[in-house]
């Protein structure tokens, strides 16, 4: 699939087809070289069967430390691992996670309601 491809599905997310995505979660990254600024880099949406998607940021290695990059990678595998066993304990978690270089930055219902999370999707790739 091309990057196009992938941005065009990402804009059709349940919600516009009749299945609405039930919660939100935006994981941002923490750095301290980055001089307080903490991007978001992936986020977790919840459709109404409880399945997880994820949407990261097509640019995330270029944003993060190179000390960071096989954690972040190591992480983002694991938890697509993690999803296909135990989306509703790995997504709690994702709600209120606070330790380590990707925290919870905003969470919430209908991410339609929030515009620039919902454009963010438009822009990220899947996992």
């Amino acid at each position: 699939m091309t990057v196009d491809e992938e941005k065009r599905r990402n804009r059709e997310l349940p919600e516009a087809s009749g299945s609405p995505l039930l919660k939100f979660c935006a994981l941002a990254y923490i750095a301290e070289a980055l001089g307080g600024a903490s991007p978001i880099l992936l986020i977790v949406l919840e459709d109404a069967n409880g399945g997880l998607r994820f949407l990261v940021a097509p640019d995330w290695r270029a944003v993060v430390r190179a000390e960071d990059e096989v954690y972040l990678e190591s992480l983002l595998s694991d938890f697509l691992e993690r999803a296909k066993e135990q989306p509703a304990n790995l997504f709690k978690q994702l709600f209120s996670l606070e330790v380590g270089p990707l925290v919870t930055r905003e969470t919430g219902e209908q991410i339609f309601d929030h515009p620039p999370l919902a454009e963010l999707c438009s822009r990220f790739v899947q996992l």
